[in-house]
């Protein structure tokens, strides 16, 4: 049965030193994977940081990230979170033409439906602030195209597996951490 193309969703637990995200993403780039998703942050640990990147392909793509990502020191752990299950959530800003009346009411209630959060008003437009699953925030963002969508910014996808109890997804654990 040949392998599919799908959606990986990977977390990387890296040493919180300058050049980690350089290093990675070059690594990544250069041997021709693209990323679609990168967010990062600091963790409960200052020392480390955690990169959830999205690279679409078949299992043999996955298994290369995973084989080149072994070999970066400045890399603790690996897990393919996609294969597990998780929460992923991408966050949204959008700034929207909302004069004042009928449209910015009709925004507002857009904004309710989706669990969203006006976050600004200014006298022409609003600012919202949508959080979600990635089809919930694209959803979101055609809805708006009608009004006028001034200005967006979005996040990498960010997730995180329910429960710590399958460590099989886990590419490479190892206790390299910073100290």
């Amino acid at each position: 049965m040949p392998n599919t193309v799908q959606r990986h969703v990977l977390s990387a637990l890296v040493q919180n030193v300058p050049g980690v995200l350089a290093h990675i993403s070059g690594m990544l780039a250069s041997r021709g994977y693209n990323i679609d998703s990168l967010a990062v942050g600091e963790t409960e640990d200052t020392h480390l940081s955690r990169m959830t990147f999205v690279v679409v392909g078949d299992d043999s793509v996955l298994e290369q990230v995973g084989k080149q990502l072994e070999k970066i020191v400045t890399v603790v752990q690996v897990v393919d979170v996609s294969s597990q299950d998780y929460v992923e959530r991408d966050l949204l800003l959008m700034k929207v033409k909302a004069p004042a009346g009928k449209t910015r009411s009709e925004i507002r209630e857009l904004v309710d439906i989706f669990r969203g959060k006006i976050v600004d008003v200014g006298p022409e437009e609003i600012m919202v602030e949508i959080s979600g699953r990635e089809n919930k925030v694209q959803a979101f963002i055609e809805r708006m195209r009608p009004y006028g969508i001034s200005d967006l910014v979005r996040t990498g996808r960010i997730a995180m597996v329910r429960s710590a109890s399958d460590q099989q997804a886990c590419i490479r654990s190892d206790n390299r951490a910073a100290s």
